[in-house]
């Protein structure tokens, strides 16, 4: 169990979440993430020369990304600080959560500054040279749809581990329908009162040229109206499957930021102090080759036990879901009722833009036990392939 990270309440950020090829699709990810690192420090009246360390998190390679962290901070304005960059597939949120915190908790560091960016849109296209290969032919590689296509140890693409644990566990059709109902549902609460719960960690993500605005997200960009008429309607996506569009998340664009320090920085960079956050443990798993959604109920055990919690006393949980097959198998095997989390929304409706998609889970955990009064909180997320990572905070 971690005793010295603290989160300061407010001390936290993301963007919308845009659907690819959206309003955010043309941003350099780590100058937008800069951009809204800078303006939402200055919102909360945080110096940026207050850091004394940074940690960046991304998936999908941006042009200039081998500065990476040192680039982020000197752009935020934190030029004398360093750190890592952290990839960990959809995972990295967590990972650069956790980095942050073992620094703090070994004392090298007080407070820090974790930054998480993707874009999925427009993603790279990547030419490996192979001049021994018959005739010369390099190795072409589409960065964002060859990951999501095919794992090569595994050699399936994302959705057939969702079928694989569908039918292993005797998921069906109409099984992963209601899920994706639900979860549409639930974030329609966050929408309440003009998104008044979006709005207590949101902020405007703003794709700019010079002084020129070109595009703007204020809200989540591409949620698709969901009923059980519209998702009874889809074919699956493979033949023969039970997985359809509506049951799975869509890739997006979007960026999100956190303070991650000591319990006396936290007090002064907190929104207000008498509503301590602390990070208390992280975990994380792997299962067989191919049944990545299973993975989230193992890595969900091993920070239960290291924060010495069962999931009963936990009073909100997030997942990340990139198929609705991940809360079928997560309910299944930890005793949670899908209606009892994943409160005001999850990726598997607003989208997945891999990086920061743990990250605003987190945020949204906090501020969902603020309003219960405080208590406990856990995340748990699939991760490529065949592994998961798994955050609990604990809310004063």
């Amino acid at each position: 169990m971690l005793e010295k990270t603290y989160i300061p309440y407010g001390g936290y950020w993301s963007t919308p979440f845009c659907r690819w090829q959206g309003a955010l699709a043309q941003a350099h990810a780590i100058e937008l993430a800069a951009e809204v690192t800078r303006e939402s420090l200055a919102a909360r009246k945080v110096d940026p020369k207050s850091f004394d360390g940074v940690v960046l998190g991304m998936t999908i390679p941006q042009a200039s990304c081998f500065y990476g962290a040192p680039w982020l901070a000197a752009m935020v304005g934190a030029t004398g600080i360093t750190g890592p960059t952290v990839a960990q597939a959809c995972a990295t949120s967590a990972r650069a959560i956790a980095t942050a915190g073992a620094e703090i908790e070994l004392e090298q560091r007080s407070c820090v500054l974790a930054v998480t960016c993707d874009r999925t849109s427009n993603g790279p296209h990547l030419y490996y040279p192979q001049p021994g290969a018959p005739g010369g032919t390099g190795l072409s590689v589409d960065w964002v749809p060859d990951a999501f296509n095919r794992d090569p140890w595994a050699e399936n693409p994302m959705i057939q581990t969702a079928e694989n644990v569908a039918r292993e566990a005797g998921f069906t059709r109409e099984a992963q329908d209601a899920i994706a109902l639900l979860r549409y549902e639930q974030y329609q609460r966050s929408l309440d009162g003009d998104r008044a719960f979006q709005r207590r960690y949101m902020v405007a993500g703003v794709l700019r040229r010079g002084k020129k605005e070109l595009a703007r997200a204020e809200a989540d960009e591409g949620i698709h109206p969901t009923t059980k008429e519209g998702l009874a309607a889809l074919k699956p996506v493979v033949a023969g499957g039970t997985v359809t569009f509506g049951a799975q998340t869509h890739p997006a664009d979007g960026n999100a930021g956190m303070i991650l320090c000591t319990q006396g920085r936290a007090r002064e960079l907190s929104r207000d102090p008498g509503i301590p956050v602390r990070l208390l443990a992280w975990g994380e798993a792997r299962v067989e080759k191919g049944h990545m959604p299973k993975a989230v109920v193992p890595a969900a055990r091993a920070v239960l036990a290291r924060a010495g919690l069962g999931v009963g006393d936990c009073k909100v949980v997030k997942t990340h879901n990139p198929f609705a097959v991940n809360d079928l198998v997560f309910c299944r095997e930890l005793g949670v009722k899908p209606d009892a989390m994943n409160n005001y929304g999850s990726p598997l409706v607003y989208g997945h833009p891999q990086g920061p998609t743990g990250m605003r889970l987190l945020m949204e955990a906090i501020e969902e036990l603020a309003i219960l009064g405080g208590g406990y909180g856990l995340f748990s997320g699939c991760a490529a392939g065949d592994t998961a990572m798994a955050l609990v905070v604990k809310v004063g």
